[in-house]
């Protein structure tokens, strides 16, 4: 019979994936469908799914599905660390510790993105279509607050490619072995600075190559899928 460890194990992973593909899943119709709707349809209809609460039905499954993806996910980083590898030491010198570690980083920011970018200012948007349905006027930062909310959605989606890679190359794909302590430390600034970058990308108001690949879900998909190519190339030249 499986030990309490492994039921342990099993539930925090098991829980993990189904409120990751429903956050995922949010995340994806809000770019994939709705948001290249809201692009052709009329005012009118827009405002009807805003005040209507089909937009905040769907955040709401959007921002908690994103919250019990993160907890779940660090909770089962930690117990994994210390009840299979006996620590955090062992766990950051075998592949697996690596890719889900790499992973982990990505989709914590992805969480922060939702919750202290995306969510405030849907909020605001929420109010802001509330009060012109009611006669009123809109709210003046509603504007740019949504193309804030729209290009921290689109950096979520790229940054999701990678993501769910290094998720899926823990188990089957180890793909390179750890070994100093100054490739380790090599490989936290590598990811904390193209972090830092695509962060930066997604909250600055200037205009340049890295923010128009995010205004189509092709590009945001091709950037996506480069950055992974970036992590697995510099994986590879940090830790041959």
């Amino acid at each position: 019979m499986p030990s309490i460890g492994d039921w342990t194990m099993f539930l925090l992973r098991w829980f993990h994936f189904l409120a990751g593909i429903t956050w995922i899943g949010m995340l994806y119709y809000f770019n994939f469908v709705q948001t290249p709707f809201f692009a052709t349809a009329e005012a009118p209809v827009r405002s009807g799914m805003i005040v209507g609460s089909l937009v905040g039905r769907a955040l709401w499954w959007f921002r908690w599905g994103a919250m019990l993806t993160f907890i779940t996910g660090w909770l089962y980083i930690l117990y994994i660390a210390f009840h299979r590898f006996g620590g955090l030491q062992p766990f950051f010198s075998v592949p697996y510790g690596w890719s889900i570690f790499i992973g982990g980083m990505l989709g914590s920011l992805m969480w922060a993105n939702v919750w202290f970018v995306i969510w405030p200012a849907q909020q605001v948007i929420i109010a802001s279509a509330t009060q012109v349905s009611k006669g009123g006027q809109a709210i003046p930062e509603a504007a740019a607050r949504g193309a804030r909310s729209g290009v921290a959605s689109r950096t979520n989606t790229l940054l999701s490619v990678p993501m769910l890679f290094f998720m899926g190359a823990a188990s089957h794909f180890a793909f390179y072995t750890p070994t100093a302590r100054g490739a380790k430390v090599t490989m936290l600034v590598v990811l904390f600075a193209i972090m830092a970058i695509v962060e930066w990308n997604a909250l600055s108001t200037k205009q340049w190559a890295g923010k128009k690949m995010l205004t189509t879900v092709k590009g945001t998909l091709w950037g996506g899928f480069v950055l992974s190519a970036v992590f697995f190339v510099a994986l590879k030249l940090i830790f041959a």
